[in-house]
């Protein structure tokens, strides 16, 4: 499939007139592999949650261990205030460095943290450290791309994207075989510090004549622009209700292969073929954007959802909430390619409007989804009652909700 006009794409460079030669491919290359810092932190984690649990006195099953997860991802949610505004005043560089900077610093100290409590607040900094590769790329892919070139070019980002999930927990259950547990925190430490030099290459996509300054003034302004928007805020509230729906996936599945099924073993495998079904899926996505436009796609695509949520609930209630483990798997490959197709083009909807403040725009949307995703999704991760009936009622709670945001906010042609 041809990249949405990759090779023509060089506005940041043509601009700006700044440092950095990657272009077209490498350019697109470069902004996923920054996007994928923010998977490495969590995924290459799960297969050491039973050490995790084991080293520091926890129960078997219990869920306290996610807190792994949420921490960061809460991180992730406080993290873009530090830099969509920056960016906005000095361009996407300098703060992209300075996150990667504080990304592999605090997973250093996770590394070295000697109590749980310790590890937790890493995990949270850390996650202030990833949000700057992610919610800058977004910026600089708004930089250069709009409408359903943006939403191509995402879907297509997804899907690369996804590799990590396939590769990160074989990783991880590799180092653990070999090196003590604490190699899941050093190792994103080595790759942030190694996609720092090739950032070095990445050009500075936002021209001097389109900063604006770094005073409370402006930057009240720019968020109050985005905030009272319609489309862009109907379109973010979806993707935190998409987002609590992937984060319940992330925080349950270990423990649900484990307690419900005695699968635990399988868990990077099952793990592994949802993320080639997922990335796939993006591919798909991509193609369909470019055959339907991505309003029609969104909408159908969030209808769709929630009829397969409400199947996916109805499995939940068969076997006395333990179903039979491939309906269960199957009910979840229809539900999760849903999910995660519609994350990507309600991403580009929600920041369509606001190009002249997409620094801005991308870290409000990235605070509000990370934030309430992690939050909504670990409240359905903490239900865990033995059986896959909470998560799937919260999963159809969740993705309803987002459909009636994205129906809300994409029913016509927006003007504030």
């Amino acid at each position: 499939m041809p990249l949405p006009d990759a090779e023509h794409a060089t506005i940041g460079e043509q601009q700006a007139g700044t440092k950095g030669v990657a272009t077209g491919r490498e350019f697109i290359l470069l902004v996923t592999a920054l996007m994928a810092t923010t998977a490495v932190g969590i995924d290459l984690m799960l297969p050491a949650f039973p050490e995790i649990r084991q080293q520091f006195g926890m129960a078997p099953d219990s869920t306290q261990v996610t807190w792994i997860v949420t921490a960061y991802f809460l991180g992730l949610a406080a993290g873009p205030w530090l830099y969509g505004p920056a960016s906005d005043r000095f361009g996407r560089r300098i703060p992209l460095f300075a996150g990667l900077a504080l990304y592999a610093v605090s997973a250093a100290t996770a590394a070295l943290a000697p109590s749980w409590q310790l590890i937790v607040i890493a995990r949270f900094v850390w996650g202030v450290g990833a949000a700057g590769p992610r919610s800058l790329s977004v910026a600089m892919i708004r930089d250069r791309y709009d409408g359903d070139a943006m939403a191509r070019l995402m879907s297509m980002i997804m899907a690369v994207f996804l590799l990590v999930p396939i590769v990160a927990p074989g990783v991880g259950a590799g180092l653990i075989a070999v090196l003590p547990w604490r190699a899941v925190f050093w190792f994103p430490a080595v790759v942030a510090g190694l996609l720092a030099l090739w950032a070095r290459r990445l050009p500075e996509t936002l021209p001097v004549d389109r900063r604006r300054p770094f005073t409370w003034r402006a930057v009240g302004q720019a968020g109050l622009e985005v905030v009272t928007h319609r489309q862009t805020m109907a379109l973010t509230v979806a993707i935190t209700f998409l987002f609590a729906s992937m984060t319940a996936y992330l925080g349950s599945s270990e423990v649900i292969l484990e307690d419900v099924y005695g699968y635990g073993a399988w868990f990077p495998l099952f793990f592994g073929v949802i993320a080639v079904l997922l990335a796939i899926n993006s591919l798909n996505n991509a193609r369909l954007v470019g055959r339907l436009g991505v309003i029609p796609l969104v909408r159908g695509q969030a209808i769709i959802g929630v009829v397969a949520a409400i199947g996916l609930v109805a499995v939940s209630f068969t076997g006395d909430g333990q179903p039979n483990f491939w309906l269960f798997t199957l009910a979840l490959c229809v539900v999760l390619p849903l999910v995660q197709g519609l994350s990507p083009n309600s991403n580009s909807l929600a920041m369509e409007p606001l190009p002249h403040v997409a620094g801005t725009a991308s870290s409000i949307i990235a605070t509000v989804t990370a934030a309430g995703g992690a939050l909504l999704g670990g409240m359905a991760s903490s239900a865990f009652d033995g059986t896959v009936r909470p998560f799937a009622i919260y999963v159809l709670v969740f993705i309803s909700l987002a459909a009636a945001s994205i129906l809300w906010g994409t029913a016509k042609p927006v003007s504030r």
